[in-house]
């Protein structure tokens, strides 16, 4: 997919600041578990934290293809901000699409600045992959003025970090159909962060849980009809696929760049491994897979800028992309030999984070089943 001149002048600044002010604090950032707020803020100078903000509201607005270069080249250098930002745009796209305009009005301009930064509450401890067995529940209160909102949320990006949250609860505890999604203040009342998660990778992104306890929204903060609040987050989960598609894509590439340049500058055998027959088929490999990667993720956003239902296409790229991103950064990391398995090279570093792409926002499995019932018109 060829992009616009404003699509590629938009991807080189990105990536410029990616590999200026993102990339040189990265190692650091993953090493204290700490996210480098002060990049946070660039990113915010770049306009970056209004990608899905319309230009009313100060946003910009980005089509869905501007959106998977921006997610790409943040990515490549760093996937735990990328990831932070990513959903920040989540939650900046719910309250722009469904948000009353009063709503809009309150929150969006100052989230285009970066702050407040947004989450998205989906999953819960017992309703990941399935969120409508989710118990968290969301009660009118004073005649439908208010709400009060009881549950557990779990996995969520930006938890701590966050001034503000889109929340999905059922407004009827029996009923499955009736999840609805809320806005939440994270200074709200009763709403607690609990502990930062200990991960593998993408350890300098902040992933807790948020445990609401009675805690009081008034009902203009209803951002869906009840029961709307599923179709609504599947709805902007296929963009958000989309952009997970594009992050993997990106953290492959800095792996396949970082492996071409130590294959060239390592010696053995008083030749560079480049030389070496098996080393040259699996850079070949890995770009086979970072391009076959890029190319999905740019089909599935050109789809959807169409006007085209992009679901399926957006599973397909975020299914190939996240597996790709895995076997590319473990092929890097066999590439640098032992060095590979040292925080002394980025790509020990890019294997721990490559295998959460096929996990959050649905996993690979849920990926293929929704393929498998595209094809076969189920």
């Amino acid at each position: 997919m060829e992009l616009s001149p404003t699509q590629s002048a938009i991807r080189e600044a990105v990536r410029e600041f990616a590999d200026s002010e993102i990339r040189p604090v990265a190692a650091e950032a993953d090493r204290e578990s700490a996210f480098p707020e002060d990049v946070w803020d660039g990113l915010a100078d770049l306009d970056l934290t209004g990608l899905t903000v319309p230009e009313t509201y100060g946003g910009f607005d980005a089509d869905r293809l501007t959106y998977a270069v921006v997610n790409e080249a943040v990515a490549h250098g760093s996937l735990a901000v990328a990831t932070a930002l990513s959903v920040h745009c989540l939650a900046t796209a719910c309250i722009a699409e469904f948000g009353a305009e009063s709503v809009r009005e309150e929150w969006l301009p100052e989230m285009v600045d970066g702050r407040p930064v947004g989450a998205f509450a989906l999953s819960e401890p017992e309703a990941g992959s399935n969120p409508a067995e989710m118990s968290t529940t969301a009660r009118a209160v004073d005649g439908g003025d208010a709400y009060v909102i009881d549950g557990e949320k779990q996995w969520i990006t930006n938890g701590e970090r966050s001034g503000v949250v889109v929340v999905f609860a059922k407004t009827d505890p029996d009923d499955p159909e009736s999840v609805t999604q809320f806005l939440v203040p994270a200074d709200a009342g009763g709403l607690e962060v609990g502990k930062k998660e200990d991960k593998l990778g993408l350890r300098a992104s902040d992933t807790t849980s948020l445990v609401f306890d009675a805690v009081r929204v008034p009902a203009r903060y209803r951002l869906t009809e009840p029961g709307r609040g599923l179709a609504a987050a599947f709805s902007i989960l296929t963009g958000g696929r989309i952009g997970i598609a594009a992050q993997s894509v990106g953290l492959a590439q800095a792996a396949l760049d970082e492996a071409v340049a130590y294959a060239g500058e390592r010696e053995q055998f008083d030749r560079p491994i480049a030389d070496i027959q098996s080393i040259r088929h699996k850079l070949a490999d890995m770009w086979t897979s970072v391009r076959a990667a890029r190319a999905l993720t740019h089909e599935a956003a050109a789809a959807q800028d169409r006007g085209e239902s992009a679901r399926t296409a957006a599973s397909v790229a975020k299914y190939f992309a996240s597996e790709a991103a895995v076997e590319v950064t473990n092929e890097a990391v066999q590439i640098h030999g032992g060095y590979g398995y040292t925080s002394e090279f980025p790509v020990e570093r890019f294997y721990r984070d490559a295998k959460v792409t096929t996990i959050y926002e649905g996993t690979s499995q849920i990926q293929k089943d929704i393929i498998a019932r595209d094809l076969l018109g189920e």
